[in-house]
């Protein structure tokens, strides 16, 4: 098997990825939205994810202000929703409106869920970290929530279509296929 060298794009070799809808808001309340791939758990106790965002955009700014935001799982009923929150600014566009988006009341931060996605989960940033051209947030999940017959420790994939994010517009979903390791 020959291999050939990657100088750009490397990240994408880490592809498909899972794709959020992460939302934020301003000191004010104001909420908005931004599409991400590139986030991952941390740790089991407590609680932790990271999501990096680049510091041109706009929910890097509010993330920031308010420290916190939430992590909310689509699936590939929200594809369209989902491409819009990751291709239009939220300095000029009210992406929430646009979506159509519901938005419902968190538990434990400010910015808002969305009803319409399979799982939320509420994050207050604990460290920042500049990494290269972005900055990593890492958030304790203080709260979550998914819809009910969804997951039993792990999401049923006959369900929940996830939509996984190849790379520039090229996405993915999930197989009805589980195949689970054995020794």
């Amino acid at each position: 098997m020959e291999k050939v060298e990657v100088k750009d794009r490397i990240s994408l070799l880490l592809h498909p990825r899972n794709t959020v809808i992460v939302t934020c808001c301003t000191v004010d309340g104001k909420p908005n939205a931004i599409t991400l791939s590139w986030f991952m758990p941390l740790s089991f106790k407590p609680p932790m994810v990271a999501i990096a965002v680049s510091p041109r955009r706009y929910s890097h700014k509010l993330i920031a202000d308010v420290g916190e935001f939430v992590v909310n799982v689509p699936s590939m009923n929200l594809f369209r929703q989902m491409w819009i929150c990751g291709t239009k600014s939220g300095r000029s566009t009210d992406k929430i409106k646009e979506c159509g988006f519901t938005l419902e009341k968190s538990i434990r931060v400010r910015p808002p869920s969305i009803r319409e996605c399979i799982a939320n989960l509420e994050c207050r940033v604990v460290k920042t970290i500049e990494t290269g051209d972005h900055t990593t947030f890492i958030g304790e999940v203080v709260a979550a929530r998914v819809v009910k017959g969804l997951f039993d420790g792990v999401f049923d994939t006959k369900k929940v279509k996830h939509i996984l994010h190849v790379g520039y517009d090229v996405f993915t979903t999930t197989s009805d296929e589980v195949l689970r390791a054995t020794t």
